[in-house]
């Protein structure tokens, strides 16, 4: 299967990563090639793609928040649990997962994974159901972050007994009274963050696997943070806690 990837940054990191197979790139007739536009063509004239100068309106039927730019390549490739902690282990560092309990909108998955790659998260877990997959719109999201992580589709559960085998510590983000405070949870060691899904959080088998719940104190009015923002809050916790573990 084919999709097309849009935008200068999505489709730079789709190029860079070299996981995709590449057909072609549509560039907009009069476009000035210069900065990111420039570097795109020339990794795709690396690759051997096609470069082919169209007509704005031919973007503008794939996506209006193209910028002048789009990608025609293969599906997203998902790896497995395995590939994560070998990953880890070959960068001979704790492991360091973020799991994803139904998270349906593209935009919060996509800050998600751009943070998550950001922080150095080794491999990312999604559901195999009823949950936003990588799609052009998450790799947009994500400002092409998706291109550079490991992430995996299984069953939750079973992917969290794995991990618990491996000595992996499953932390789950949540707001409730029997959470504790994120300050007062160890951060540095084999990690797994669970956050859950906008609307219901994390899912009751999912939450019952956790080792422990953790909170974000919240000091203003505003009662809770979307899942978009705690998750990014957790994970630079997290890798605070990791930092300061070396030193």
């Amino acid at each position: 299967m084919k999709e097309w990837i849009t935008g200068r940054n999505p489709v730079y990191e789709v190029l860079r990563a070299r996981r995709r197979q590449v057909f072609r790139l549509w560039v907009a007739r009069g476009a000035e090639v210069k900065g990111r536009l420039a570097e795109v063509m020339e990794l795709a004239q690396s690759r051997k793609c096609v470069v082919e100068w169209v007509n704005r309106t031919q973007l503008d039927a794939l996506d209006e928040s193209h910028q002048g730019v789009a990608l025609e390549c293969s599906e997203y490739s998902y790896s497995a649990l395995q590939d994560i902690l070998d990953l880890a282990a070959e960068r001979q560092e704790p492991p360091f997962l973020l799991i994803l309990d139904v998270i349906q909108n593209p935009q919060n998955l996509g800050t998600l994974l751009r943070t998550a790659e950001a922080v150095g998260v080794h491999g990312v877990l999604l559901p195999l159901r009823r949950a936003a997959g990588v799609t052009p719109a998450v790799v947009g999201a994500s400002s092409g972050a998706s291109e550079h992580l490991l992430l995996v589709q299984v069953n939750l559960a079973q992917a969290i007994d794995t991990l618990k085998e491996a000595g992996v510590w499953v932390i789950g983000l949540e707001g409730s009274g029997e959470s504790s405070p994120v300050e007062k949870v160890r951060l540095d060691g084999p990690l797994a963050l669970v956050v859950g899904s906008e609307g219901e959080g994390m899912r009751l088998l999912v939450r019952k696997s956790c080792d422990v719940l953790v909170r974000l104190e919240m000091v203003g009015q505003i009662e809770s943070l979307n899942a978009a923002v705690a998750g990014s809050i957790a994970l630079y916790l997290a890798r605070q806690a990791r930092i300061l573990k070396r030193v």
